[in-house]
């Protein structure tokens, strides 16, 4: 069935995803919030528009420049050649492509025949990658070759092998033992049975707190209304120029208001193949471009490179900064540099996101992380008791609302936790509200690393050091860090008989083991046992207590030190 706004609407619901409840869809139906639209659609209208306009701007190769006509008519023939393989609606297909022109071309070919992309990240490995092909029962998988020196054809042979279920490889580029990419697309044919607005759209990656990330089931009407709002509150309109700086797929650079906020407003998307200054400036000065999204990390490496810059970034009006707390000294740093507004977001790939806007005053910029997109988006901050606290007070965030999802996908027993009676969802994350409505992120509730944007979940990264033959038990925990906001620290515990063990040899068995090159651990302390709560569990606190004593005392010895380094050489006054 065909769903628009005014047509007659099936319940919010699969077998997979627990849905929005119907007096909460009729609500958004109501407000507007939902329009009936899907990304097909939209793709196809803007098309219609203006067709000779420029949609995509990929520098990777001979530069490519695809206009909204040839993106939507190279949408409809992979679409059609993914339907000739047999992969129709509903089908999972793992998407990890780097930012290139081809991202879009794929996931816009699957939004059409209603079949789900699941967002992989590029920097995802051997473990990551077989756990998403295999719990989603992916029908395909679809990859670059080769990416900053790394053979995903080869990733591919490993996970197919163990995934039986996997029946297809598609790989941009040369296809080695798979199937070329290009070889997919043919003419295209009319397609019915296509998505509803309320259908699932795709599954983005969680950040997770445990093991290995859960997906987020999104539909095209919640996820466009992100989009739509986020452009109303980010300005964006068919002018702007929009430079992917981050990996396309993931959640802030897709939606805040990201590449597909940009497509959405007939805006123009430039593709960074990697977001460091000597990159991204000749690109924003070649592009005109004039908004982007960066983690903190870079986002202080970019402030530090435009003094000396050559290029003309003064095109630049918005820098996003996301996916981590930017810190008040840092973002004081970004309109002096850059001589552009900074906006700050606040958000999760779960539903709510928060930006400080445009016209707001400097000192709230540079010191909350803003307010949610929408009127009918619902913030709680409670106590541990589930108590609401009055406004100043830090307590824990919970929120509901026209984008957030109500459940993640086949997941039953972690959504009982993960959100409450009512559909409340618990981020996990400690913030106070202030008077005028703007979050203040204190930090995070979970047993989650923050490291510069990169959620690392402990547990994964414990259940890997534990297979170690010489390790009894392992806890990683969070440890303060001045450029990436958190790094990881593992504690781990060896066995009586275990022979000598340097903290070099566990993050090579980490990094051996096929997970991405950020959960490998930072840091590695050797102790003879962990300290205890009072019932008897490890206490992370305490470890993380430890840790971070140990980083200020280093951090005030080398301050120390350069401060008599100083005095030796400064040359002597008479008194």
């Amino acid at each position: 069935m065909t769903g628009t706004a005014a047509a007659t609407v099936p319940p919010d619901e699969t077998p997979d995803a627990p849905g929005y409840p119907a007096e909460f869809a009729e609500r958004y139906r109501a407000a507007g919030h939902w329009r009936g639209e899907t990304f097909g659609r939209m793709l196809r209208e803007r098309a219609r528009a203006h067709p000779d306009r420029v949609a995509i701007v990929d520098p990777a190769g001979e530069g490519r420049r695809w206009t909204y006509g040839e993106l939507d008519v190279r949408a409809d023939r992979m679409a059609a050649g993914f339907l000739a393989r047999g992969i129709g609606k509903g089908d999972r297909v793992v998407v990890q492509l780097p930012n290139t022109a081809e991202f879009f071309e794929v996931v816009f070919a699957l939004f059409r025949i209603g079949a789900l992309p699941v967002f992989a990240l590029p920097a995802h490995r051997e473990t990551e990658i077989r756990h998403f092909c295999a719990f989603t029962e992916a029908a395909a998988y679809v990859i670059a070759d080769t990416a900053e020196g790394y053979d995903y054809r080869e990733l591919a042979t490993r996970v197919r092998a163990e995934v039986p279920g996997l029946k297809h490889v598609f790989v941009a580029g040369e296809p080695g033992e798979h199937t070329a990419l290009s070889a997919v697309p043919t003419a295209p044919v009319p397609v019915d049975d296509v998505p509803a607005p309320h259908d699932l759209a795709f599954l983005q990656l969680s950040g997770g707190s445990t093991g290995v990330p859960k997906l987020i089931p999104r539909t095209h009407d919640d996820y466009i209304y992100s989009l739509r709002g986020s452009n109303e509150i980010c300005a964006v309109d068919e002018n702007s120029v929009y430079l992917c700086a981050l990996p396309a797929a993931h959640n802030f650079p897709l939606s805040s208001p990201g590449t597909l906020g940009a497509l959405y407003a007939g805006a123009r998307v430039v593709l960074a193949p990697r977001p460091s200054p000597d990159v991204a400036f000749p690109l924003i000065e070649r592009e005109g471009v004039t908004l982007t999204g960066l983690v903190p990390p870079l986002a202080l490496l970019w402030t530090e490179a435009a003094a000396t810059t050559p290029y003309d970034l003064s095109s630049l009006r918005v820098l996003l900064v996301g996916g981590a707390k930017f810190s008040e000294e840092a973002a004081r740093r970004v309109r002096p540099a850059l001589g552009c507004t900074l906006q700050q977001v606040f958000g999760m790939a779960e539903g709510l996101v928060n930006y400080t806007r445009l016209d707001d005053p400097e000192e709230t910029i540079v010191t909350t992380q803003g307010r949610p997109v929408s009127p009918d988006d619902e913030i709680r901050v409670v106590d541990d008791q589930d108590n609401d606290l009055p406004a100043g007070e830090t307590g824990h965030l919970l929120t509901r609302g026209p984008y957030t999802i109500r459940g993640y996908w086949r997941a039953p027993a972690h959504n009982a936790t993960a959100f409450t009676a009512d559909g409340f969802y618990r981020t996990g994350d400690v913030v106070r509200l202030t008077e005028t409505g703007h979050l203040v992120v204190e930090g995070r509730a979970k047993d989650q690393i923050n490291r510069g944007g990169e959620k690392v979940a402990a547990e994964e990264i414990e259940n890997h050091i534990l297979a170690h033959p010489a390790v009894h038990d392992a806890a990683v925990v969070s440890m303060p860090d001045a450029y990436l906001g958190e790094r990881t620290c593992a504690y781990v515990v060896l066995r009586e008989d275990a022979g000598p063990v340097r903290s070099v040899h566990v993050k090579k068995f980490v990094r051996e083991r096929g997970l991405a090159a950020f959960k490998v651990p930072d840091r590695v302390e050797f102790v003879t046992e962990f300290p205890q709560t009072g019932i008897g569990k490890v206490s992370k606190k305490e470890l993380r207590a430890a840790i971070a004593a140990r980083v200020a005392a280093a951090a005030a010895q080398e301050t120390a030190a350069q401060g008599t380094a100083v005095q030796e050489t400064a040359p002597h006054t008479a008194q």
